[in-house]
């Protein structure tokens, strides 16, 4: 199958091209159909399987007609975290490079004065956090009337986070005639529940069984003692014995850990960043892209890093911790093993 038998537009199809892209993935050969027919569609993928194309791509499309007026996105896509919005983001232009479009962003730790101006000019797509949404439409700085396709993207990590109230109150502030396109890589029963609210008739498009994980990734159980030190030892010998490390992400539970081994590996003359929710946005997108730039090769993250964030080849995975619950663990090792890679995931357990 290739993108021409999707119906998509042609300028999209030829931006698709330009980006060296020529057969869909299954959930882009399943929903984008039934998107391009202004479908309601519950998707369930894993991540790193080509998502987020298979909401963008049919929305350049379907926007091709029509114009944006000031304070009135006519799209929206709500986002959990400013690191997968900003992901989006650059996906869309990439995409609508063709298009006379206009995509904003409108996430925290960013100025509020430059995003108003964008949404004063009109804006056809909007990518936002709830949070900030929510903010902005209580200053009057946006209306929500003129909305035509809303997108709630990985909606069990929203959850995990704490904002489906928001996405409640949000859903009520657009159109009930909207087209609602739902993704989530689990689905656990608060989430199928949300999704049964706000969706009207929906095709449910799954490509995988919820919580599972991807077959391209081989993974290991590795004993250590209870201890902190110890564990931070067994940590170095698996690095240090991974065959083929490219690079890697070391998942810890919580903040103060991300600290501590970051300090561990750094003095161990290892070349490594950290990443967790308490650094400011202009930190967090700095080491970002020094990570993916392979400037540094390791980076110790906590679960702000474990869903959405698209770096595509990452080689392994290493869960310093066991992570809370299942989900998390698929979503963590998920990193590694994207766009039909090879990864290698790792979780040390402790033996008390």
């Amino acid at each position: 199958m290739s993108f021409d038998t999707l119906g998509l537009s042609d300028k999209v199809l030829e931006a698709v091209k330009a980006s060296g892209y020529t057969e869909p993935t299954p959930i882009q050969a399943e929903a984008i159909p039934h998107v391009m027919q202004r479908r309601d569609v519950l998707g369930i993928a894993q991540t790193g399987t080509g998502k987020t194309a298979s909401f963008t791509l049919p929305m350049l499309s379907l926007l091709e007609k029509g114009r944006a007026r000031a304070r009135m996105p006519r799209t929206l896509i709500l986002e959990p975290t400013r690191e997968l919005a900003a992901q989006v983001e650059e996906n869309l232009n990439r995409y609508s490079e063709n298009q006379k479009l206009n995509v904003a962003l409108l996430i925290g730790g960013t100025s509020f004065e430059d995003q108003f101006k964008k949404l004063d000019r009109g804006v056809d797509i909007l990518i936002a956090t709830p949070g900030r949404l929510l903010d902005c439409f209580e200053r009057g700085k946006i209306l929500m009337t003129g909305v035509e396709v809303m997108v709630i993207d990985e909606a069990d990590r929203m959850l995990d986070m704490g904002f489906i109230p928001d996405i409640e109150r949000i859903c009520k502030m657009v159109p009930f005639t909207r087209q609602t396109l739902f993704f989530s890589a689990t689905m656990p029963p608060e989430i199928e529940g949300l999704a049964n609210k706000f969706l009207q008739n929906p095709v449910m498009v799954s490509v995988a069984k919820a919580s599972s994980t991807s077959d391209t990734i081989t993974q290991h159980a590795v004993a250590s003692e209870y201890q902190d030190y110890d564990k931070r030892a067994k940590l170095r010998e698996l690095i240090e014995g991974a065959v083929d490390l490219k690079n890697g992400i070391i998942f810890c539970n919580r903040k103060k850990d991300v600290a501590t081994v970051y300090r561990s590996l750094d003095r161990h003359g290892y070349s490594v960043g950290a990443l967790h929710g308490d650094m400011d946005q202009t930190s967090r997108t700095a080491t970002l892209n020094v990570f993916r730039d392979n400037k540094i090769s390791l980076l110790v993250a906590s679960d702000v890093a474990a869903r959405g964030l698209d770096i595509p080849d990452v080689s392994h995975v290493f869960n310093f911790d066991v992570p809370v619950n299942a989900e998390d663990y698929v979503h963590r090792i998920g990193r590694t093993g994207r766009a039909g890679r090879t990864g290698v995931a790792y979780m040390i357990v402790v033996s008390y």
